[in-house]
């Protein structure tokens, strides 16, 4: 009986024993996971209260204020730390004492819970609670850090945005200003016109730097807006505002440009608007797409590429087909052309002037019509100056080119050979015959002062285009020049090239491609010759000219 007393008084003291450490168990464990729900409810509340703050403010101010605000929330986090930190490392010590290895169990209704299982289910629970306070705290002090560094870098953008369009915005009014400035392309002198483009086209180089910032402002609204931060209201409205000014002050660039350099085209020194007074009314003088001229009839609804003028000359021509000889034929057609463009009285120093200026030394270079204009009009306008006379010049020039378009660019593709145009001006020029055939010797001849067989092939081409022009070229051998180079270098026999001595020499045989040139110096000087004889036919005495 005293044994079992024993036994019992044993394990009454056991169980109360049990019973104080599960009372201490659950005292400590309730105050910790009441602290670890505390920690949760707070951290949750706070990452709600900073996804509130989104988005990020468009402008300086806004950002500076979520800037604050944010700086004083992460001070509320930080000062929260030591606690948080002193629950978790609790729970950590709590867990290290009450491990738990067995899976959770369901029991069966009414089984009650051993004080083993209580355990184990009440360190479950700190466990899970612990996780989900230290995933909430890991994470809400990240997105602190990530926000600091989104609004700083935000910030540093915004601000770079408003400085840029401040300084953009006063380069803008001063550029608008000196557009503003721009008097109208009707008021300005046709001989300032170059000025005025060169003006307008530096003036758009000066705007580079504006072209630049446009785009580096664009850029920044851009990336602000691919970190969703959008400009505020204001912003936007101030960017839009200057994206507009800058498309309309490079409209208004290019517009002004476009029209300078139309009237430049229109009216300047290398338009053709001078020559439209060559033609009368029912007359009108058109340009096509290449420059070439050409010639409308409103009166008969017709366009011709031949001045009214050169259709009458040629008219004119055709009357001469009457006379027998072939190279007196050509050489009267020639004469009546070469008065009819004033080249009679064109000296080949003039001539040789004007090629210089125009730097038409090289007989390859290729010009177009508008070269031609210029080298025509300054021979005219020398011309006029030299003699003491009055010259319409645009008739005159329009006339010369007619005609050297004819003979060299019939297809009016609006290109001619330098050589070319040398040819058909020197050719019908006033000088000694002699001195013409030097000076178009030189132009095919090489720094030594020979020429070979492929240049005076190219030389004696050029030339028999002018009689083929007047439909004569077959009295003159045709269009194969290659017998002519043959009988020239036949002068010099065996070399390879002849100087300018055996092309003369070659010339004065009056070999028949050429023959119609010397000819044309005949009849230019039989004109003032006068013959102590009656006229058997208008008993017209004396006789003028050819007898």
């Amino acid at each position: 009986m005293g044994e079992m007393n024993l036994c019992w008084n044993e394990i009454k003291r056991k169980s109360h024993n049990i019973r104080v450490r599960l009372e201490a168990f659950s005292d400590n464990s309730g105050k910790l996971q009441l602290s670890l729900q505390e920690i949760i409810e707070w951290l949750t509340a706070k990452d709600e209260e900073l996804s509130a703050q989104l988005p990020i403010g468009g402008d300086v101010g806004a950002v500076q204020h979520q800037r604050e605000f944010n700086q004083a929330f992460m001070e509320d986090i930080k000062s929260r730390g030591p606690f948080i930190y002193s629950v978790l490392e609790s729970a950590q010590a709590f867990l290290a004492q009450h491990p738990f290895q067995e899976p959770e169990e369901t029991l069966a209704d009414g089984k009650e819970v051993s004080p083993r299982r209580r355990i184990l289910n009440v360190s479950r629970s700190v466990w899970k609670q612990a996780n989900v306070a230290s995933d909430l705290w890991e994470k809400l002090t990240a997105r602190c850090v990530d926000r600091h560094r989104h609004m700083e870098m935000t910030l540093e953008r915004l601000l770079q945005t408003q400085a840029a369009m401040e300084e953009l915005a006063v380069a803008l009014e001063q550029a608008e200003g000196v557009r503003a400035a721009w008097e109208p392309v009707g008021d300005l002198f046709i001989d300032s016109l170059q000025d005025h483009i060169d003006a307008t086209k530096l003036f758009k180089e000066e705007l580079t730097q504006v072209k630049e910032g446009m785009k580096h402002i664009n850029e920044l609204a851009h990336q602000l807006a691919l970190s969703d931060v959008h400009l505020s209201m204001d912003n936007a409205r101030a960017l839009e505002h200057l994206n507009s000014r800058w498309k309309v002050l490079q409209a208004s660039i290019e517009e002004r440009l476009k029209q300078l350099q139309d009237a430049h085209r229109d009216f300047g020194p290398g338009s053709q608007h001078f020559l439209s007074s060559s033609v009368q009314i029912p007359w009108e003088r058109a340009i096509s797409p290449n420059k070439v001229p050409y010639y409308i009839n409103h009166q008969a609804q017709t366009t011709c590429w031949d001045h009214p003028k050169m259709t009458e000359l040629y008219q004119a021509l055709a009357d001469m087909n009457n006379i027998k000889f072939s190279a007196y034929r050509t050489a009267m057609k020639l004469r009546k052309v070469q008065k009819a463009l004033r080249l009679d009285l064109v000296a080949l120093s003039s001539l040789v002037d004007v090629f210089r200026e125009q730097e038409l030394q090289q007989g390859e270079h290729v010009m177009d019509v508008v070269e031609m204009i210029h080298g025509l009009t300054s021979l005219y306008e020398k011309l006029e100056e030299e003699r003491s006379i009055l010259v319409n010049i645009p008739l005159c020039v329009d006339m010369c080119l007619n005609w050297l378009l004819n003979v060299y660019d019939s297809a009016r593709n609006g290109k001619m050979r330098a050589l070319s145009f040398k040819m058909g001006l020197v050719s019908l020029c006033n000088a000694d015959v002699q001195e013409k055939y030097k000076y178009l010797f030189r132009q095919v001849s090489g720094a030594g002062g020979l020429t070979d067989q492929r240049h005076l092939s190219l030389l004696l081409h050029e030339a028999i285009q002018i009689p083929r022009q007047l439909g004569e070229v077959a009295a003159f051998g045709g269009s194969n020049v290659e017998p002519s180079v043959r009988s020239c270098f036949r002068v010099a026999p065996g070399k390879p090239a002849i100087e300018v001595s055996h092309f003369l020499e070659w010339m004065s045989l009056e070999p028949q491609s050429m023959v119609w040139l010397p000819v044309l110096h005949r009849v230019a000087a039989a004109e003032s010759t006068k013959h102590q004889a009656k006229c058997y036919v208008c008993k017209q005495c004396p006789i003028k000219g050819f007898r």
